[in-house]
């Protein structure tokens, strides 16, 4: 082949709609997790035909990111078999993204021949099947590009939300695209308004309309309601899940979660066992088992609670063993690492401590992800096990200037008010601790007394440029 038809070969090749053109940056997921999250669920059967053609779909792409041509290749033949086995109708649109990753494969296979037929086909698929104008794309592009997101990257989440939605735009009662609208705008709602008014709510209650059977719908509604306090209504859509689907291992794993959120900590435990005998290499379930040994733990520990430091020392051992597993299977994991490095740090183990969270903070930092966790676990750290109050004051800070509102954000306003507030009662002339007060007020719009702090900080420190800066602007906003 020319360089001239290379390039034209190439150009086309790029005006695809396929995971070869969705910008998806391998830094941004975990590619050893991602392959067995794929893996298990074509050898569970999950996602019935559709989802399994997909996963074989998606599958070959990440074949192709590690030079496995051949494997990408059979990967793609085994999607479109799979498509074609239980969709004989209306099979050809349901191709249109399998064919494209056919095309760029065999460009990359230097098969040029067949990299142009298949370019030829999505062509044929289109004309087949016109959208209202080339600027839009085929409602079944929307949802292929909406899943591969909701599964590539929590950063891509957003992107997820916005491809189902115009899928629906087009195809308003498909119940494919209103599932996955309804798990995207569950991972994307984080503030719990009122139920009413809840997007998430709204739409998982639309799913299940459409799809009455569907568990993992079941269940993620349930936490929803849970949320919002509906536990009636969530204790009876979790019993239904579990019976409609109670050999599959997502579904486990978000009715545990609802069970440890609800305090049945050795239900949960019993589910993420089973969970874990079918998909052992699972970062989620062993991040979620250790999040329930470590509940356990907490609980016992309790005033009144009966029990001996050999039994919680073993639960801590156990907390420590699946986080290092879910660590181990997902490198990424940061919230893994997050957790691991506050339990190596309970259990006397300051130097692995320090490295876990160096670990994290760089892989936080590298993909902009998770960074408030990190700094607020790190200073919990400080603060209980490495006895820093400076460097858990110091983290706190940091973390609630990343964000405010959020849940950690106010645990970090708590946190620090707690910190300064002790240490004015025990040295009046803090003007730090003042500092920190002021700076706490601020954040949560409580002007008048961040000034009222600042002020008295200001006489224990004249001249301090941060506290003269935030007092000057908090003045003007209040026009004193």
């Amino acid at each position: 082949m020319s360089l001239t038809q290379d390039t034209m070969l190439k150009t086309k090749l790029l005006q695809l709609d396929c995971h070869f053109t969705w910008g998806l940056k391998k830094d941004d997921t975990d590619f050893s997790d991602l392959q067995n999250r794929l893996k298990y669920q074509i050898e569970l059967g999950l996602g019935e035909d559709t989802g399994i053609a997909r996963s074989f779909s998606y599958l070959a792409f990440t074949k192709y990111l590690q030079g496995l041509l051949e494997e990408a290749r059979d990967d793609l033949v085994k999607a479109e078999e799979s498509v074609r086995k239980h969709h004989a109708d209306d099979c050809e649109k349901l191709l249109i993204v399998t064919y494209g990753n056919f095309a760029w494969i065999y460009y990359y296979m230097r098969d040029w021949a067949k990299s142009q037929s298949y370019l030829e086909k999505v062509e044929e698929i289109k004309r087949k099947f016109p959208t209202e104008s080339r600027s839009v794309l085929h409602p079944v592009v929307y949802g292929e590009k909406g899943w591969t997101f909701l599964k590539f990257s929590r950063k891509y989440y957003e992107k997820a939300r916005e491809c189902f939605k115009k899928a629906l735009e087009a195809e308003p009662e498909e119940s494919e695209w209103n599932i996955g609208y309804a798990i995207a705008l569950h991972r994307t709602e984080s503030e719990l308004t009122s139920i009413e008014e809840s997007p998430a709510v709204k739409q998982l209650r639309r799913a299940l309309e459409l799809d009455s059977e569907n568990a993992d719908i079941m269940a993620l509604l349930a936490l929803r309601l849970a949320a919002y306090k509906k536990f009636k209504e969530a204790e009876e859509l979790v019993e239904k899940a579990m019976k409609t689907s109670p050999d599959n291992p997502y579904v486990t794993r978000y009715v545990a979660k609802f069970f440890r959120q609800q305090g049945s900590t050795e239900k949960s435990i019993a589910l993420l066992k089973r969970g874990l005998e079918q998909i052992p290499s699972s970062a989620f379930l062993h991040h979620q088992l250790a999040l329930c040994y470590k509940r356990k733990r907490i609980a016992l520990r309790r005033p009144g609670g009966h029990t001996s430091k050999a039994d919680t020392d073993e639960l801590l051992s156990l907390v420590i063993h699946h986080l290092e597993e879910a660590a181990f299977l997902k490198p990424s994991f940061i919230y893994a690492m997050a957790e691991l490095g506050l339990s190596y740090g309970e259990n006397g183990n300051i130097r692995k401590a320090e490295e876990v969270f160096q670990r994290a903070f760089e892989v936080a930092t590298a993909k902009n992800e998770s960074l408030q966790v990190v700094n607020v676990r790190y200073a919990d750290f400080q603060l209980y096990h490495n006895k820093s109050e400076s460097l858990a004051m110091k983290h706190y800070k940091e973390g609630l200037t990343l964000q405010k509102d959020t849940a950690e954000g106010k645990k970090c306003a708590n946190k620090l008010e707690t910190i300064a507030i002790k240490r004015i009662s025990r040295n009046s002339q803090d003007g730090e601790a003042f500092g920190i007060l002021g700076y706490v007020h601020q954040t949560r719009g409580e002007k008048r007394q961040a000034i009222e702090c600042y002020e008295k900080a200001l006489l224990r420190d004249p001249g301090n440029e941060e506290y003269l800066s935030a007092l000057c602007d908090l003045r003007l906003s209040l026009d004193i």
